[in-house]
């Protein structure tokens, strides 16, 4: 029985095959996703994969009484954290050169995190593994990498503690199991981001592995008995010849429905699904299955064992954390998904890295001389990594002027500063960002400045309300234009036009674009503007801002970026074009403005000179938030000029 326990700890290619199964679902998912839908549940396998071969590690040191703490430990550090450092620090490196502020001080966190293995609770509180968002957090995938770590920890206390009582181990795990494996279905129902991230909701996986161990371990002569019964009555229903007894051909069918498994999991299960849940257990009974055929089954030995499968099975752990900063990194320059090319080259990129960082880091440090000294230097520069993640994050990226905010920043600080619309109809059927209710007043009472519109109202919110703190300016804020023929507006129509308008303001703002052309908008605000006149409104027709290519993301803060400092790019665009980009528009609002006697005042010279229009300031401070939405730093520059031209005519 001894020799069938050690048999059991020997190296396995097909697990390395395995390995590669997996870490090529992720990378597939995450470089062309409408490809391999499912290639996320790769996590899953390799979650499966880490409970089982460390429990089988385990057991036999516990079995053998040579288990050791210090040394479990150690062989973690000399796994995980040679790679892990170099990944860490080359994102560190390249952020500093590729990111903006906000970005970079994500960043450190995320470092930091990633160093101490909380990153799952770090994005818990973020984001959802599935959103937009996640294109620009390079080292999100360190979640999984933290949960299986956190494992690591607990798992061997417990199982040392129950060995040394004499506890019973199997019916240990199983409780524990279950118990985790219940949170989870519970967890999908209620919270999906927290069962994703939660190491509570995923154990369970690893603790699968666990129990596939167990029973290898200590009851194999069992299992095999079963094994023979099994596969007997198998040849008996499937050959003629009935003393054929020497197919396996039950590990055969459990590899192939293992396969199978993971397969379909792979092209059929996608984002939209609620995952973990019910759901993750195609892709842990598939590797349970897999992993219990061993090498005796054809698809193990002669698929999984081959060695491509294996060399990718060998890199997997680099290139899991290779591709996808480099991916990520790839989204943030181009401010969109990158081409098809750009990731092919990312995937090629990742596994060349990944295969040099094996041959020169990884197993180096992992399988040559001085560990003791190895082991110590590893730690201390992990250390080190995680306390320059947390001291970029604290210090707010490193660098100097205005940063990027992003649109629930913008509103928090909103939140802060500003009032919720007082009138009840119109807050209750507002437009909702992030939780955050987009309508706003700048003082008590009822308003006597509204500012009408789509979000590009909303742009010059902000710094009216700053400017202008004698007055109550509201934002009464709809996707849509500002006429009382758009649906979307009904609510602030009814409103409005059931009041006396009688000392009170009205600045209407609309977006330009390609619709503008249609006659058929001219005539609904000509039709509005009358009927707000009516009422006893005032109102001015304001301008639109300039609209840019691209995201001002990808104009870095170049502040200490030496040669690179004046490379704005595409946060720029030519004067000439602005102006014949909106020369309808422009030509609609004069005409209407002339038609009703309104003033109309376009503020193009906030953002632009005699040249160009540019999403920065003289000095590179954002004023954008995207490509075409203002934040309150370029809210207060187009707010100085409209004051200035709206009092002058004596509308203020």
């Amino acid at each position: 029985m001894l020799k069938e326990k050690i048999s059991l700890f020997n190296y396995r290619p097909d697990i390395d095959g395995l390995r590669a199964v997996a870490v090529l679902a992720v990378v597939a998912f995450h470089a062309f996703p409408s490809w391999v839908s499912g290639g996320f549940i790769g996590v899953d396998v390799f979650f499966v994969i880490s409970g089982y071969l460390i429990s089988i590690n385990i057991f036999d040191n516990l079995e053998h009484n040579s288990f050791s703490f210090a040394d479990f430990y150690a062989r973690r550090i000399q796994r995980i954290f040679p790679a892990l450092i170099l990944i860490l620090t080359a994102c560190y490196a390249y952020g500093w050169i590729a990111l903006v502020s906000d970005e970079y001080k994500q960043l450190g966190k995320h470092v930091a995190a990633g160093a101490n293995f909380v990153s799952n609770y770090i994005l818990w509180n973020e984001v959802g593994y599935f959103d937009n968002t996640v294109d620009t957090k390079p080292l999100i995938h360190l979640w999984s990498l933290s949960i299986e770590e956190q494992f690591y920890i607990l798992w061997p206390l417990l199982l040392w503690f129950a060995w040394k009582h004499k506890f019973n181990i199997f019916t240990i795990t199983v409780i524990i199991t279950v118990i985790s494996f219940i949170l989870n279905i519970k967890g999908a129902k209620q919270d999906m981001t927290a069962t994703f991230y939660s190491p509570q909701t995923r154990f369970w996986e690893l603790l699968s592995g666990s129990l596939l161990a167990y029973i290898k371990m200590f009851n194999k002569p069992k299992i095999d008995k079963i094994e023979i019964k099994l596969d007997y009555w198998l040849n008996f229903i499937v050959y003629s010849d009935k003393q054929k007894n020497e197919s396996k051909l039950f590990l055969n069918l459990i590899s192939f429905l293992g396969l199978f498994l993971l397969l379909c999991g792979f092209w059929k299960m996608n984002k939209e699904l609620s995952f973990p849940g019910y759901w993750a257990i195609i892709p842990v009974l598939g590797t349970l299955l897999i992993i219990s055929a061993e090498s005796k089954a054809y698809i193990n030995n002669k698929i999984l064992s081959n060695k491509f499968n294996v060399w990718f099975g060998l890199i997997s752990f680099p290139l899991y954390l290779w591709h996808w900063p480099i991916l990520s990194f790839a989204r943030i320059y181009q401010g969109e998904t990158p081409s098809l090319y750009i990731r092919v080259l990312a995937v090629f990129i990742s596994t060349l890295l990944a295969w040099l960082t094996y041959k020169l880091v990884e197993a180096p440090i992992r399988f040559g001389r001085r560990r003791r000294i190895n082991i110590a230097i590893l730690v201390v520069l992990m250390v080190i990594v995680g306390v320059c993640g947390y001291y970029l994050y604290n210090n707010n990226g490193f660098k100097q002027g205005k940063s990027y905010i992003s649109f629930s920043d913008q509103y928090k600080r909103f939140n802060n500063i500003f009032y919720k619309c007082e009138n009840n109809l119109i807050l209750n059927t507002s437009e909702i960002y992030d939780g955050n209710i987009r309508c706003w007043q700048s003082n008590t009472g009822k308003p006597n400045v509204i500012l009408l519109g789509d979000s590009h109202a909303e742009n010059l919110f902000y710094g009216l309300a700053s400017l202008l703190k004698e007055k109550n300016i509201a934002a009464y804020i709809k996707g849509g234009r500002p006429s009382i023929d758009d649906i979307n507006f009904n609510s602030i129509f009814n409103e409005l036009l059931t009041e006396d308008g009688r000392e009170k303001k009205i600045l209407l703002i609309t977006q330009y674009a390609d619709d503008w052309n249609n006659g058929h908008l001219v005539v609904e605000l000509q039709k509005t503007i009358e009927l707000l006149k009516n009422k006893g409104y005032e109102v001015a027709l304001i301008g639109d801002i300039p609209q840019f290519p691209n995201s001002p993301t990808l104009c870095k803060e170049l502040n200490f970026k030496f040669i690179f400092r004046n490379l704005i790019g595409n946060c720029q665009i030519n004067l000439n074009y602005f102006i014949d980009q909106k020369s309808v528009y422009d030509e609609s609002l004069n005409q209407i403005a002339i038609l009703n006697n309104i003033p109309y005042v376009s503020a193009d010279s906030a953002f632009c000179n005699l040249n160009s229009c540019s999403m920065f300031d003289e000095d590179l401070n954002y004023l954008y938030i995207d490509n075409n939405h203002l934040n309150p730093e370029g809210s207060m520059r187009i707010a100085n000029i409209l004051v200035k031209e709206l009092k002058d005519i004596g509308f203020f």
